[in-house]
């Protein structure tokens, strides 16, 4: 869904976020090189939970400045947008609890 008309929850966080992401994005290119270099599957599979932590903490941050700022704000408005916003941090938490 997307609110390209509403400021972000982590707008003064962006740059860590885009940080961390290129990180992670680092780490992707290194699994492909191991694969590719046919290395251990033990140390793959490390740097791959490794990957996936990172992706979990940026995913966690998100959530969190999402319902401290767009859920809060939609709270207090009140009414279908307060449903709304509930609703779809439910969804996203039930994502992330399932991956």
């Amino acid at each position: 869904m997307a609110h390209d008309h509403e400021a972000r929850g982590y707008d003064d966080k962006k740059a860590d976020y885009l940080k961390r992401l290129r990180r992670i994005e680092g780490q992707a290119r290194g699994l492909q090189r191991m694969v590719e270099e046919d290395q251990y599957c033990i140390d793959i599979l490390t740097q791959v939970s490794a990957m996936t932590k990172a992706l979990q903490s940026v995913s966690l941050g998100l959530l969190d400045d999402h319902l401290s700022h767009c859920v809060v704000d939609a709270a207090r408005a009140g009414g279908a947008e307060s449903d709304a916003k509930i609703r779809e941090a439910s969804d996203a938490i039930a994502r992330l609890v399932r991956s």
